[in-house]
């Protein structure tokens, strides 16, 4: 099965670091060493669109959810206002997988457990990886499931810890909410991989002591990926007939 669920565009054009720079929330200079992992946010510093980010030639690839992929681009074409740069579909498919790295792949960033993505001018023939599966047991957020554009604050989803923020680089949209999340003492609220005896539809609310504890998303396996408010949960929490904890420590 082809990644068909991706979009590659193709980012032309002498301004084309330095615009996507000022824009998103890694440092673009990572592009020397491989793929670069990263958001755009809204002023407010709500998520709006995660992309992977790929040096090629004279321009740049930008993989991204292909139902998202329309808007990032009337996104970026507002941003660009007399920069140099152009905006096209690459005409490129996304093929992914884990184990040996054929030619011309690259690491995913976000965690080792992710494999390699490439791009290749045909469909992918065959990717057996239950992606959801790999996805729970590290806790990695996907667009428009634990992501929620002009919802999502993406140190609550994990980028720091899959390596989509830089807070040594220079402004971007929305750094400074960014900025100012990451220097509190603790996050109260957040994405967490937990333990489901059951099954819940995605999006279904957490309940804990009768009170709101947050949102059960992916599941997979006896696990799930859940947004939780950490002063909420206290033991057994309920996600319709599923019963959600945490799992133990160590």
């Amino acid at each position: 099965m082809s990644e068909e669920t991706r979009r590659v565009l193709r980012i032309t054009g002498t301004d084309r670091t330095r615009f996507l720079n000022d824009l998103v929330t890694n440092d673009l200079k990572g592009l020397e060493n491989g793929l670069v992992y990263a958001a755009l946010l809204t002023p407010q510093g709500k998520y709006l669109f995660d992309f992977f980010l790929a040096a090629d030639g004279d321009s740049i690839l930008l993989d991204v959810d292909a139902g998202r992929a329309d808007a990032l681009v009337q996104r970026l074409t507002m941003y660009k206002l007399r920069a140099d740069v152009g905006i096209a579909d690459a005409g490129l498919f996304v093929h992914r997988g884990i184990g040996e790295r054929p030619d011309g792949a690259m690491a995913d960033p976000r965690h080792p457990a992710l494999g390699w993505r490439m791009f290749a001018q045909t469909p992918q023939e065959t990717d057996a990886v239950d992606w959801d599966a790999v996805r729970v047991a590290h806790c990695v957020p996907q667009t428009d499931v634990e992501l929620i554009a002009d919802g999502s604050f993406i140190l609550e989803c994990g980028f720091e810890r899959l390596n989509g923020v830089d807070f040594r680089k220079g402004c971007y949209v929305g750094q400074e909410v960014t900025a100012r999340m990451k220097h509190k003492t603790e996050l109260r609220k957040g994405l967490a991989t937990v333990n489901v005896d059951g099954a819940a539809p995605v999006g279904t609310e957490l309940r804990s002591d009768g009170k709101a504890a947050g949102t059960l998303y992916t599941q997979s396996g006896g696990q799930g990926i859940a947004y939780l408010r950490f002063d909420r949960v206290k033991g057994d929490m309920q996600a319709g007939d599923a019963t959600v904890t945490l799992p133990e420590a160590g």
